[in-house]
């Protein structure tokens, strides 16, 4: 078979690597992006799950997508278009009441439930503004990157930490503190006692993270879901029309603008790695395919040098570490096709009603989220499973009509926590654990598991088989404080360069994390075009 040569070769076409591809493509460079599914975009897509049915099929709404990356790469030229919950949660209680958070809801509520809470509440926006001013002007530079030896970029980038710093008075610098380091329900527990609210806001700390939301380091998660924007608006979250794929099928078409040859089907097989440098990648069908100035990784760090590297091109240390790097979510993932909107017990009817466009969690409490995760984590009474588990119900089709047949819906599952291991292996409890799910929806809707015309799911084992998400992890790797920052994914790696001369990494596994944010793409990018001296580089906002 004839080899090819490109500047560039890309592996894996997930969102960030779509990103790194435009940014390189714009300073001249020949790339090409191999996607070993039949669909551009990782887990970012939208997929037919049942005839007439589409829907998101893992990442399901928009919050994160940074905004220099929408201008950029022109996705509303390109038909992208965001459109906002009426209100961001609605949390069906088990005395028979509702909770709704956002905007005058909120006041509402806590009017009601907690004056006490209602005062304190924006305080609490405040202080978790502060934090993300300053997380959202580091996630968009290259963190320092203390290796054998701290360069002159490294020192930069320490200066651009402590500049970021320097802004936050001292009270500031505490609350940074405790968000980095504390648990979520520590601090939510000091700032409110309304259960439903500590709830609402507790959710992100959870989310994809196998972990109890007293878990320290869990603020951190929390803090993570709430950097991003919609339309201008902080901490808001939204639906993309056509679901997550019309985000990567805009930038797909930025990237063939730009000149980027994006191949699917073309599974990596293995990189290819000559004289102490990777040239290239060899495809399951033999093929290979030559890179001439660099090998970006859009791959889970330890997909890539646990299967994609000949483990002798690694040091012992590395190797060691990678083998440590802590991967594996809580998360059972679900697309069902409804024949008409959930009844709800507290807010009666099947009419379209706001909050069926919201964020549906069904979880009331810290205490409940305690209980599934020790129960999935503990394996005391199944596999590996909470029997009361905690679930985020989206109903796209409220949003965006043109995902389902007149009259029918499709919703998201989003489903916490189950053990990414479990006896037996998930093939065999799959679709026990799908009915469960539908059963707990089915509590607080009576309606909902008559109204189920088909179903699919996705297990902690399939979201690796089918996406690369090694134990079923959305963010590529835990965000623990030893995984983040200048430690993600190791010590000496993160600047994105790999650990073999012309390696580069730009996936959710690198800073600053998961979530279909594009700016580890970005600022990857950023990096290649300073080694290869090219011109324009994406600068920081």
């Amino acid at each position: 078979m004839a080899t090819q040569a490109h500047d560039v070769v890309i592996v894996g076409g997930g969102h960030n690597g779509l990103v790194c591809a435009a940014y390189l493509a714009a300073a001249g460079l020949d790339v090409r992006v191999l996607e070993r599914r039949a669909i551009v975009g990782g887990a970012a897509v939208t997929e037919e799950f049942h005839p007439g049915f589409r829907n998101s099929t893992c990442s399901y709404t928009v919050g994160l997508l940074d905004p220099a990356v929408i201008r950029d790469l022109r996705l509303a030229e390109h038909g992208l278009r965001v459109v906002q919950r009426p209100f961001a949660n609605f949390l069906p209680l088990p005395d028979g009441d509702a909770f709704r958070l956002g905007g005058a809801h909120t006041a509402a509520e806590l009017a009601r439930r907690s004056p006490r809470d209602l005062e304190r509440l924006p305080a609490y926006a405040a202080m978790l503004a502060r934090a993300v001013a300053v997380l959202r002007r580091l996630m968009h530079r290259t963190p320092p990157n203390p290796g054998e030896a701290m360069t002159l970029s490294d020192w930069l980038a320490s200066w651009e930490v402590a500049r970021a710093l320097r802004g936050l008075d001292l009270a500031a610098r505490r609350d940074l503190l405790e968000l980095l380091t504390r648990s979520a329900g520590d601090l939510l527990d000091a700032w409110f006692e309304c259960e439903p609210l500590k709830a609402a806001l507790g959710w992100d700390a959870i989310v994809g993270n196998f972990a109890s939301p007293y878990a320290a380091g869990s603020a951190y998660v929390l803090l993570h879901h709430v950097f991003g924007e919609v339309d201008g608006k902080p901490g808001a979250w939204g639906h993309a029309i056509g679901g997550m794929g019309a985000i990567t099928q805009a930038m797909a078409r930025e990237c063939q603008a730009r000149g980027v040859r994006i191949d699917i089907r073309a599974e990596v097989a293995q990189l290819r790695v000559d004289g102490g440098r990777v040239r290239g990648a060899v495809l399951a069908d033999g093929r290979e395919v030559l890179a001439r100035r660099a090998v970006i990784a859009n791959v889970n760090p330890k997909l890539l040098y646990q299967r994609l590297l000949p483990r002798d091109a690694l040091d012992d240390d590395t190797a060691r570490r990678i083998d440590a790097y802590r991967c594996g979510s809580g998360t059972f993932r679900m697309n069902v096709a409804l024949s008409e909107l959930p009844d709800f017990a507290c807010a009666p009817g099947t009419r379209l009603q706001p909050h069926h466009q919201s964020g549906i969690l069904i979880g009331p409490s810290l205490a409940y989220f305690e209980r599934a995760w020790f129960d999935a984590r503990s394996k005391a009474h199944n596999p590996g499973w909470a029997r009361e588990p905690v679930v985020e119900l989206v109903i796209a089709s409220a949003l965006d009509d043109g995902l389902a047949p007149p009259g029918a819906h499709v919703a998201s599952l989003f489903c916490q926590h189950v053990h990414p291991q479990v006896a037996g292996g998930w093939d065999a409890h799959r679709e026990t654990v799908a009915q469960l799910m539908i059963d707990t929806v089915d509590r607080v809707a009576p309606n909902f598991r008559r109204s189920v015309i088909a179903h699919s799911a996705l297990s902690p084992l399939d979201l690796e088989r089918e996406f690369g998400l090694v134990g079923g992890d959305i963010f590529h790797g835990a965000l623990g404080l030893d995984q983040l920052f200048s430690a993600r994914p190791l010590l000496g790696q993160a600047d994105y360069r790999g650990a073999i001369a012309g390696l580069y990494l730009c996936g959710s596994g690198t800073h600053p994390g998961g979530g279909v944010t594009g700016i580890p793409g970005r600022n990857a990018a950023r990096e290649v075009l300073r080694d290869l001296r090219r011109r324009p580089r994406p600068s920081p906002p």
